[in-house]
């Protein structure tokens, strides 16, 4: 029976002449990529699947000089059948190497449907050159296996990456900071059953976070399955609103409020900034609505450099007025043509 030709290689992304280290790291990227208990998408544990097959080949020096021999002129999804006498070849094979069997990590084919018919026409299958690894895969999970001729089946599955929020001051985006947070989290016991976790986590925050960033712990989420890698903890930043300034992008924005002789006159001002107070130079005739810019005054930026700080200006007049300055008032509306509608 045809089946069709899988590009194993294809399936990693590697090249046929990788390093067995290039292929370990290809695989533990797309896995973790595509591991179903990380990504929901629909298709993602199909290609868990293929990858994690794809894997199993090509990591065993043995079955991957095995795959080699098929040649290198096939195209994944042609029909394809494998060569007169190839499984009693691969039975002589296998049993002159000593049985060192198959190790997948992350991945049980009784969990995705077995093997492809690809994999089982080429290793074989119950009565393959593998001795049973059908009928073994439903042994599954951590223990070894029978039905392998004593090979052994282990499984090793990544941890899961754990989520969470980080709430931060504006100052610890515009500094960086170290925090601790305590999260509650679910994750296997030795019998595998889920339970509630709470764990401390020491953060580290980096200059120039903004809001909705990301900030991977590698290594600090759920703890990984027969010797797997554990997994990642990712959390998203909050910055806390700050009463002086709006945020902008990296850009900071701040209200600074100037009586209407300051604004006619031209005036010096304070106006507060992250590093301390700063003197800006209003010049006169100055409106309300107006920004003067400090540059290199905002939040860092990620790739070097820093955004800037706006004061918008706006005009406030005295609720009350003294009898003096009521007099001057009405002196300046008496003798001034100015009017603001025309304008």
């Amino acid at each position: 029976m045809a089946v069709k030709y899988q590009d194993y290689y294809q399936v990693l992304g590697v090249k046929r002449d990788a390093t067995q280290d290039e292929i370990q790291r290809a695989y533990r990227k797309l896995a973790r990529q595509y591991h179903p208990d990380v990504n929901k998408e629909p298709g993602a544990e199909e290609r868990f699947k293929q990858i994690s097959e794809a894997y199993t080949v090509l990591k065993d020096p043995e079955t991957r000089r095995r795959y080699d021999q098929l040649g290198a002129n096939w195209k994944a999804g042609e029909d394809f059948r494998p060569p007169p006498g190839w499984q009693s070849a691969g039975r002589r094979s296998r049993a002159g190497a000593g049985g060192g069997g198959f190790r997948v990590e992350g991945f049980d084919p009784q969990d995705f449907g077995g093997f492809s018919d690809f994999f089982e026409a080429i290793f074989g299958g119950r009565a393959g050159p593998f001795g049973g690894m059908g009928g073994a895969a439903r042994a599954g999970g951590m223990g070894g296996m029978g039905g392998m001729g004593g090979t052994g089946f282990r499984t090793e599955r990544p941890g899961q990456t754990h989520e969470g929020e980080i709430t931060i001051t504006l100052e610890d985006a515009y500094r960086g900071a170290k925090r601790q947070i305590t999260l509650e989290t679910q994750e296997p016991d030795a019998a595998g059953r889920m339970q509630r976790t709470t764990r401390t986590y020491d953060v580290k925050i980096p200059p120039g976070v903004t809001d909705g960033s990301v900030i991977r712990l590698a290594g600090q989420g759920g703890p990984g399955i027969g010797g797997g890698e554990p997994g990642d903890l990712l959390l998203k930043v909050r910055v806390a609103p700050d009463p002086r300034f709006r945020v902008q992008d990296y850009d900071l924005i701040t209200t600074l409020p100037i009586a209407p002789w300051e604004a006619a006159l031209g005036a010096k001002a304070p106006v507060p900034t992250l590093d301390g107070e700063a003197i800006v130079t209003i010049p006169p005739g100055s409106q309300s609505g107006q920004k003067l810019r400090l540059r290199g005054k905002g939040l860092p930026k990620r790739g070097g450099g820093r955004g800037d700080l706006l004061a918008e200006l706006r005009i406030v007049v005295p609720k009350e007025l003294t009898p003096e300055e009521r007099e001057l008032m009405e002196k300046l509306a008496a003798a001034s043509r100015f009017n603001p509608r025309a304008t």
